[in-house]
């Protein structure tokens, strides 16, 4: 029978190959006697990927997520055999689709599965981080460490992304009240004006004249008009999920001024804090370079370091490749040429990482500061304009009614 293997060598290339062999269990065996680490075993014809029956899979709440990777490291800090760990935890899960994925897991790891290959099986679901931690614990022997320093990892992104939302929060808000007091003076409160000032027959002034047009026209087209934004902006979103379009869109985002740097380095701090994770749970460079390539956010990014790791296998030095691609901060590259030059990247990773979240949230905050004011100002000068020109013909009124 034919299989369809995903491979990892010594130097930490990942292969695909089709291999012929009479069971799965003999040609596992086989393989890992040639010195691969096998990462993933399907007969060939079977789709890479376990899709569930019914409606469209949900993803796993983070939470629960989370809480089973912290029980699953103590149960098997305390000796726990790993199949009965993972009988214990799969009856207490809530979620319907984790239940499932676990009782699946569960099946597979007692079959004589490793965990990362029954994990990998639903990588739908989960970060490509998770399933290189697992193949890292595995292979060094510390799956309970490897799972804590995960754990540790998650929190720390969930809480830099909480922040940033929260941060965010007010400014959003004000732009959405603004938008919606303009609307309702242009749909509700022009129409009414302008009847009034037809009723007397005078030429009104130029700003106010155009305002009102405006505002006619909205009244209108309203359908059309809404009909037209939300087919621009599906039209837009399709053409952006793209990954080439992807790329050009996360390319030109980062020109954009204050704003481009700070997703640069929140990108930048996201794979570091990656790359150090899995280093630290004793994975190649070159194999947790290209995972922590797909962690990035930011897709112009992402292909830049899947280069610096196509560099990286042919020989090149980290720090070396990573400065000749000209897309990361100097502080990275400095900061990458030290841990290799004494043995401590994933230290100096994790460093890098916790320093940008650090500057990203204080910027964050002086942006806050900033542009709250700068709405408020803008929200007031928008509307008092608007105001403004609807009340002018009134003063007019005496001489319009004096005229007639």
């Amino acid at each position: 029978m034919e299989y369809r293997c995903r491979l990892g060598t010594a130097t930490g290339e990942i292969l695909e190959e089709l291999h012929v062999s009479d069971s799965e269990a003999h040609l596992r065996h086989e393989l890992e006697q040639k010195g691969l680490c096998v990462l993933g075993i399907q007969p060939r014809g079977v789709l890479g990927r376990v899709s569930l029956p019914g409606r469209a899979r949900r993803k796993v709440p983070m939470r629960e997520f989370l809480v089973f990777n912290q029980e699953l490291a103590t149960l098997l800090k305390a000796g726990m055999p790993l199949v009965q760990s993972l009988d214990i935890l799969r009856s207490r899960v809530e979620h319907a689709t984790f239940r499932q994925v676990l009782d699946e897991v569960y099946e597979k790891v007692r079959a004589g599965s490793a965990l990362s290959e029954a994990f990998g099986t639903h990588g739908d679901l989960f970060p490509a981080a998770y399933g290189a931690s697992l193949l890292a614990g595995e292979k060094s022997g510390s799956l309970d460490g490897v799972l804590r320093r995960y754990v540790a990892y998650m929190k720390v992104i969930g809480g830099v992304k909480r922040r940033t939302m929260a941060a965010l929060i007010y400014p959003a808000v004000l732009v959405a009240v603004a938008l919606v007091v303009v609307g309702i003076i242009v749909l509700k409160v022009i129409p009414e004006f302008a009847s009034f000032y037809d009723s007397f027959g005078a030429r009104l002034p130029f700003v106010t004249r155009v305002i009102v047009a405006g505002a006619t026209f909205v009244r209108s087209h309203i359908l059309l008009l809404t009909g037209a934004a939300i087919l621009t902006g599906v039209a837009g979103w399709n053409w952006a999920r793209r990954a080439r379009q992807r790329a050009l869109v996360d390319r030109s985002i980062l020109r954009v001024p204050w704003a481009g740097s700070t997703i640069r380095r929140f990108a930048t701090a996201q794979m570091a804090r990656t790359l150090s994770t899995l280093l630290g749970g004793g994975l190649p460079l070159v194999s947790a370079i290209d995972i922590a390539s797909r962690s990035m956010s930011n897709r112009f990014l992402s292909a830049e370091m899947r280069e610096v790791g196509q560099r990286v296998r042919e020989g090149e030095p980290f720090a070396s490749a990573v400065a000749a691609r000209g897309q990361f901060p100097d502080v990275f590259v400095k900061m990458a040429e030290v841990g290799e030059s004494t043995g401590a990247l994933q230290e100096m990773m994790s460093s890098l990482a916790d320093f940008y979240d650090e500057e990203i949230e204080s910027e964050l905050g002086r942006f806050v500061s900033m542009v709250e004011p700068a709405l408020l100002i803008i929200m007031g000068l928008v509307i008092a304009s608007l105001l403004l020109a609807l009340y002018m013909p009134l003063f007019q009124l005496t001489s319009v009614v004096g005229a007639r």
